[in-house]
């Protein structure tokens, strides 16, 4: 089982990224989808997550109302849109995928953003 971010790059300040999450050996479905980001120094954040259906959504105070968290059952796939990008974004991004919200099984390699001033 491997999940794989892209979508990562440089942004100014106020600008957009959208990440994605490609799962591949066992279907996203019956699982819930979260997105963790981390810099240098600091502890592993969470960032938000997706419920298995997609109904429940959940974000981290710092990114609410500014990213938007999504799956595509049938591409496997989850996204992150992400607008009004600030400085203190800048991280690792990296999505985790597990049997439910906080519990986490599976850890994909991340995708860099940064934004600058």
């Amino acid at each position: 089982v491997q999940l794989q971010a892209s979508g990562g790059g440089l942004v100014q300040a106020g600008g957009s990224l959208t990440l994605s999450c490609a799962a591949s050996g066992r279907p996203i479905s019956g699982y819930v989808m979260a997105w963790f980001r981390r810099t240098p120094g600091k502890d592993r954040e969470f960032v938000s997550a997706v419920s298995k259906g997609g109904t429940n959504l959940y974000y981290a105070d710092s990114v609410k109302g500014r990213f938007t968290i999504s799956r595509d059952n049938a591409r496997n796939t989850v996204y992150l849109q992400m607008n009004n990008l600030k400085p203190e974004d800048t991280a690792d991004y990296y999505c985790a995928s597990g049997p439910f919200i906080g519990t986490y099984d599976i850890w994909g390699q991340g995708t860099q953003v940064t934004v600058s001033s």
